[in-house]
């Protein structure tokens, strides 16, 4: 993986959009140059940099007062668009096979069953970007205690030889215990092992992660924002 061709990873500069135009385009609705995840798959909107179309193009597709987000740079927002707020984040990609240290522990393959604690688990860690529809975008792992769902993690923008690390998740009761490592090492080094490149999006104030995830193999590789938006 080291040496895979730099060019791939232009397109993280606009990630939903490559993703919406290829490996996930079952999942998306839109125009020729503006697309969005359908509605209860991801609350994500891209479009096509370097287009003349308006954002206003995007109205069609978007419901009165839905929030939703969109990557990286943007050109002027249309008047009836409101700015909620900017996440500032840093973009990370690992190139190389992980390792753990310490004990292993049982990770294993969620299934539809799985789908209402997965849901509930990632919203009371992380709530407002995970759907009911999301798990659908690709794999997601969890890690299993006391007859609950404890730990988690999934594929989320997947693009041709790259796939985005999300929904890093562990119940505030069981942290302390390394599980988020063993699941992110488990889905890179599965993707790593299939040629494909794991990257993934954290706040730049956020050092701790930052900190886990270098010391897990990832690299930063560029700062990026997330916009979250409404239509009003």
């Amino acid at each position: 993986m080291k040496n895979m061709n730099p060019d791939l990873f232009t397109k993280l500069d606009n990630p939903a959009w490559w993703a919406l135009k290829g490996l996930q385009q079952a999942f998306a609705a839109g125009a020729p140059h503006i697309k969005r995840y359908r509605a209860g798959i991801l609350p994500f909107a891209a479009f096509e940099q370097g287009t003349k179309d308006s954002l206003d193009a995007l109205d069609a597709w978007l419901e009165q007062d839905e929030i939703f987000y969109m990557i990286g740079e943007l050109p002027s927002l249309p008047p009836h668009w409101e700015l909620v707020n900017e996440l500032p984040c840093i973009q990370m990609i690992a190139r190389e096979r992980m390792a753990v240290t310490g004990d292993s522990v049982p990770i294993s393959l969620l299934t539809p069953e799985d789908d209402t604690e997965l849901f509930n688990l990632v919203n009371k860690v992380q709530p407002g970007y995970y759907l009911p529809g999301t798990h659908r975008l690709g794999n997601y792992f969890g890690i299993r205690q006391d007859d609950r769902l404890v730990a988690v993690a999934g594929e989320r923008i997947r693009l041709e030889g790259l796939t985005e690390i999300s929904a890093i998740c562990t119940d505030p009761d069981y942290t302390g215990r390394q599980y988020a490592q063993h699941l992110i090492a488990h889905i890179c080094n599965t993707c790593l092992d299939q040629g494909i490149a794991p990257f993934l999006h954290v706040l730049q104030t956020n050092q701790r992660a930052i900190r886990l995830y270098e010391y897990l193999g990832f690299r930063q590789r560029r700062g990026i924002t997330f916009r979250k938006l409404v239509k009003l």
